[in-house]
């Protein structure tokens, strides 16, 4: 059948596969809705490509529960040992996804890969395409990816894996549109359909107007659905029960398996491919569309759907020849035909098998099936799916599933007296809650599980249980409550040979010191270089971005872009997602107390939106903008505020600190010092309770600022001078760890010349709202507003460079290029180069040469 309008589509992939052949690899989206054609593009460009390239077709089947890895599965094969011995393996989704990656860069021809409705995908799909996008450009290889966009929403998993693809260099995307009036009426010439009405009813959609057309009566169905159903219903009884066995089967069927279902099935193969409701594909019957298939399913009674499905199950396991059949595909079609044992067999190894390729997602699905099918199970058995459930769940962010799990499962070993189990239920229900911001309540259950596994001696739970007390109390700042608990969990991972566990409690140890103390940053360095080494990639993989974050927040800027740095090339390389963007949200918020605020907004903008991003890594992007919109007098700073007063527990210091002294802030340069103080407030801990001096600091000198008297109590570097009224030497030393706002904020304090400096240095900023403040207090002063004093004037930059033009300068010393200088500040090359283009036009030169020259001159 000729294809209308699509050869503009056509004629791109093609170019894009020449790309893939001569050896830049190419990653392809095409989109469209239900029924678009988007099939019949991919059939096209695969004669095209025939003779140029290996052409490898895996598809998404739309099961309850998808396939792991299914598109891959389907061409594994085809792809060589390689892929096809890690899938069968289940060696982890990391590994099949390397050797893909190395059979694509070896193979002798190049290849187009094709994955079909994706919008069906599991996650471990997801995770696939995010790591081939990001390395095809090495390969000769084009991936072609199709999906429904009507069946894509903003919370569709797949949306945000579209989202972590933006900006890839290797990505094209195309979208189908709908056929023009002009184009079905040439597809109903000679029909008795008039081609406008038809247009209408079908929205020029190609499979709506088909499917129509080819309605054996004349006249216009109301819907697609009804015309699907009015052609099944035209079938002979017999021809009907195989349309019906193949539709329960799925999208395409063998004959042999229908004709398990259907006594005597191929003898309405011809009949049923003459009525086109299913098309043959070699030894199989197909739908040409999933909607046909989906019509068909809803016809068919529900008893003797679940009959069928039944037949299906039974006809599966009773194959002798073939590959073994997917256990997520015996496990649906018993979940259907209401097979509980044997859904309890099959369940729990599709879920196992999601496991191992990390298609948590799927792995929690079928746990979630399993669990309704196990009423009358033995009570370990439920527990161990709840515990399989409830990790799955966890992996997946569903935390207050997770908790559910756990806790019924905690229940059931509790009765069976199994204290190992339950103890370690406890333990994993304690940290789910700390992540959910319910510290009090973690901390509970926490020691809870602590106290029951202590009968038993130095076991691996005994030893995590403690680790996860110390976890909580080093994020307090509790020195001594963190080191008693890791003391006791390195002994028990001595004990047992657990280097994970010694490592962790170590760094839980380490952290607390140096967020108390500021000290114990060498101890943290051995850690996270053994974990490195060790290839301990969920340990090393947090340990660098916390770091890094800590680092930040006490405005050790060149440690912080150490770690950022390292943590970075460590995350890429294993594909940690969750920790890059914590890492970018810790960025912004480290830019906007280094005066980089443009650099800063950019950064927090590009992170909030990622759907994906857990509460915890929300907190310094929403900060990061807000801080940023507030000092420039920019509106729409208290919805970012308010949304991360809601991402923690108000106790929680370490985690909400950042939030109230933000608050405080806001609330400050609005004019509202009542408002400022009460956020601020908040922020300070309990007498006697430990805490991080930097984070109390923060919060005490907004205290201070809004008029009000700060409770003593220990703050450290430049907030301690501040708060015992050394403004002079707190300016100073601000402006060496290279936070000129907050050397700004310390002038206050001082005498009119240091306000003056004050204001003058605001304005280089752009902080507009600080300036105001800052003449109100020259006004309490008695100095006449707009007047500054002589130490203002001598000490402005001569040509009007600010702080970070003055920094790119020395860069520019240096002999760095553009993206050179990017990579040192991390900003963008487009950044940077609107940084040098300001200094040289300030400087009124025409190159960089001149303009060193000018300022050395």
């Amino acid at each position: 059948m000729e294809l209308l309008e699509r050869a503009g589509v056509l004629k791109a992939l093609d170019e894009h596969l020449g790309e893939a052949v001569d050896g830049r690899g190419r990653v392809v989206l095409l989109r469209g809705e239900a029924g678009i054609g988007k099939t019949a593009v991919v059939g096209a460009l695969a004669e095209r490509a025939r003779g140029r390239a290996r052409v490898l077709i895996g598809y998404c089947d739309p099961l309850s529960t998808p396939r792991p890895l299914g598109p891959l599965a389907d061409v594994a094969a085809e792809l060589g040992p390689e892929v096809e011995e890690a899938l069968a393996a289940g060696a982890g989704g990391p590994a099949v996804f390397r050797s893909l990656l190395h059979t694509l860069r070896q193979a002798p021809d190049a290849t187009l890969l094709v994955c079909e409705d994706v919008h069906w995908a599991d996650g471990a799909t997801f995770d696939l395409l995010r790591f081939v996008a990001r390395r095809i450009e090495t390969t000769r290889a084009m991936l072609l990816v199709t999906y429904r966009d009507d069946e894509v929403g903003p919370l569709h998993p797949l949306a945000v894996v579209l989202g972590d693809l933006t900006g890839c260099p290797a990505l094209a995307r195309y979208d189908l549109e709908p056929l023009s009036r002009t184009a079905v009426a040439r597809m109903a010439a000679g029909a008795p359909h008039d081609p406008v009405a038809l247009h209408a009813i079908t929205g020029g959609n190609p499979f709506f107007v088909t499917e129509v057309l080819a309605a054996p009566e004349p006249g216009i169905p109301t819907t697609v659905r009804e015309a699907v159903i009015g052609r099944l219903a035209r079938l002979r009884p017999h021809a009907r029960d195989v349309v019906e066995a193949a539709a329960v089967a799925g999208p395409s069927a063998p004959i042999d398996l229908l004709g398990a279902l259907v006594a005597d099935a191929e003898s309405a193969v011809d009949e049923v491919l003459a009525a086109g409701v299913l098309e043959a594909d070699g030894t199989r019957l197909a739908f040409r569309h999933e909607l046909v298939r989906a019509a068909v399913l809803d016809a068919i009674p529900g008893i003797r759907r679940r009959r069928l499905h039944g037949l299906v199950l039974a006809a599966l396991r009773a194959s002798a020849t073939g590959p073994a059949p997917n256990p997520s595909r015996l496990a649906y079609h018993a979940d259907e035909a209401g097979d509980a044992e044997a859904v309890l067999e099959y369940a729990p190894a599709a879920a196992a098998h999601a496991s191992g390729l990390a298609a948590h997602r799927e792995a929690a699905a079928q746990f979630a099936r399993a669990l309704r099918h196990a009423g009358a199970a033995p009570e370990d058995r439920r527990a161990t799916l709840l515990e399989g459930h409830a990790f799955a769940s966890y992996m997946t962010g569903l935390v207050p599933d997770a908790i559910e799990s756990w806790e019924a499962a905690g229940h059931l070993r509790h009765a069976m007296n199994d204290v190992p189990h339950e103890g370690d239920d406890l333990r994993w229900s304690s940290y789910m809650l700390w992540l959910l911001g319910r510290n009090q309540e973690a901390r509970e259950r926490g020691i809870e599980a602590v106290r029951l596994l202590e009968r038993g001696g130095p076991t691996l739970e005994l030893g995590r249980a403690h680790l996860n007390v110390a976890e909580q109390a080093s994020f307090d700042c509790d020195v001594a409550t963190t080191a008693a608990h890791a003391e006791r969990a390195i002994e028990a991972g001595r004990h047992i040979g657990d280097v994970g566990l010694v490592l962790r409690a170590r760094f839980h140890a380490a952290i607390a010191t140096v967020l108390r103390h500021d000290r114990g940053w060498e101890e943290l360095e051995d850690v996270w270089q053994q974990a490195a080494a060790r290839r301990l990639v969920e340990h090393a993989g947090m340990f660098g971005p916390v770091i890094s974050a800590v680092a930040m927040v006490h405005r050790d800027f060149d440690r912080a872009r150490d770690y950022d740095r390292r943590a970075v090339a460590f995350c890429r390389d294993y594909d940690l997602d969750m920790f890059l963007d914590y890492l970018r949200g810790a960025r912004a918020m480290g830019l906007v107390h280094q005066g980089a605020w443009d650099e800063a907004a950019e950064e927090a903008a590009a992170v909030l939106p990622l759907r994906s991003l857990p509460p915890v890594s929300r907190i310094f992007p929403l900060l990061a903008l807000a801080l940023v919109r507030a000092r420039r007098g920019d509106p729409e700073v208290r919805p970012l505020l308010d949304e991360a007063a809601t991402l923690g527990e108000p106790s929680d210091l370490v985690r909400m600190g950042p939030v109230w002294e933000a608050r405080a802030e806001a609330a400050w340069l609005a004019g509202d010092d009542e408002a400022a103080m009460a956020e601020a407030t908040r922020g300070l801990p309990p007498p006697g309770q430990d805490h991080d001096p930097w984070a109390a600091g923060a919060c005490a000198r907004w205290i201070r600022l809004a008029g009000g008297r700060p409770p003593a109590g220990s703050a450290m570097g430049p907030f301690a001078q501040e708060l015992a009224g050394d403004w002079a030497a707190a300016a100073a030393a601000w402006q060496r760890l290279g936070c000129p706002y907050d050397a700004a904020l310390a002038r206050l304090a001082g005498d009119p010349e240091a306000v003056a400096e004050a204001v003058a240095g605001f304005d280089a900023l752009g902080a507009r709202a600080a300036v105001a403040r800052g003449r109100a207090r020259l006004k309490e002063l008695g100095v006449r507003m707009g007047t500054r004093g002589p130490r203002a004037a001598t000490r402005a930059h001569q040509y009007g460079l600010t702080v970070r033009e003055q920094e790119i300068v020395d860069l520019l010393r240096e002999g760095l290029s553009g993206p050179d200088i990017a990579a040192r500040l991390f900003i963008t090359p487009k950044t940077a180069g609107h940084h040098v283009t300001a200094i040289l036009r300030k400087l009124g030169v025409h190159s960089r040469a001149e303009a060193l020259h000018k300022l050395d001159s």
